[in-house]
C-alpha cells in the first residue's frame, strides 16, 4: 500500500514538472520577436564605414603575385580569407594599371609591374568582396540567406555607384587606381587570367 502511494506521489510530481516546463506561443507572437536581419544597412555598412581600412592595407596585386610565384602556401595563408573550407580563397588588393582594352564585360589593364588585369564591370555576383574583407564572420549568422544578402547587396551597391561613373569616363591609355577582390585557386593556380570585383576606381591623371 505504502509502495502504491509512493509511486502515485512520484507520478504527480512529474506530471507536475512537465505540465510546467512545457509552454505554448502563438506563432505570430514568436514571428513578431524575431529581429529581421537588414542586409541593405549591413551592406552599406561594411563598404562606407569599415572596408576602407581593409582596402588601406590591402596588399598590391604586383606584390601578391610575386608572392604566389614565390610561396604560394604561405601566400594564401597569411593573405586570402575564405568561409568554407576549401582551395579557393578571396583576396583584397590594390594597384594601379593603364587601361589596354575595354568591351562589353571588362575593362583590361597591364599593372606597374606587366601584370594582367580584368576588371568586372557587367557580371559582378558571387562574395569575393563579402569574403575578400575579412570581415564577415560565418558564426555571426544563423543561416545561410543572410550571407548571401550581404553579397548581394554590396554588388548591387558597386554596380550601382562605383562602375557606371568609372566605365562611362574610362578609355584607352588612361590610368586607374584600383582596389578590389580577387578570386584564386591553389589548387589549380592561373596567374595569367585575374579577374577583379571592384570596390574602387579611379583614373588618375
Amino acid at each position: 500500500m505504502k509502495k502504491g502511494i509512493k509511486y502515485a506521489i512520484w507520478i504527480i510530481i512529474i506530471v507536475f514538472v512537465g505540465y510546467n516546463s512545457v509552454y505554448f506561443r502563438k506563432l505570430s507572437e514568436l514571428k513578431a520577436t524575431e529581429k529581421t536581419f537588414n542586409a541593405p544597412a549591413y551592406a552599406q555598412d561594411l563598404l562606407n564605414n569599415k572596408l576602407p581600412a581593409v582596402t588601406e592595407k590591402a596588399i598590391t596585386l604586383d606584390e601578391l603575385i610575386t608572392q604566389l610565384k614565390v610561396s604560394p602556401a604561405n601566400t594564401f595563408a597569411e593573405n586570402g580569407h575564405v568561409l568554407s573550407i576549401g582551395s579557393t580563397k578571396f583576396f583584397m588588393v590594390k594597384g594601379t594599371g593603364t587601361i589596354v582594352d575595354i568591351d562589353d564585360s571588362d575593362v583590361k589593364l597591364s599593372t606597374i609591374a606587366h601584370n594582367e588585369l580584368q576588371i568586372a564591370t557587367e557580371y559582378v555576383f558571387g562574395n569575393a568582396i563579402r569574403d575578400a574583407s575579412g570581415l564577415v564572420n560565418l558564426n555571426d549568422f544563423t543561416n545561410t540567406i543572410d550571407l548571401s544578402n550581404i553579397s548581394s547587396e554590396v554588388n548591387k551597391i558597386i554596380r550601382a555607384k562605383v562602375i557606371p561613373p568609372f566605365k562611362s569616363a574610362a578609355k584607352k591609355g588612361d590610368k586607374v587606381e584600383f582596389t578590389g577582390a580577387i578570386e584564386l585557386n591553389q589548387a589549380h593556380l592561373n596567374l595569367s587570367d585575374i579577374e577583379m570585383l571592384p570596390v574602387s576606381l579611379k583614373i588618375i591623371p
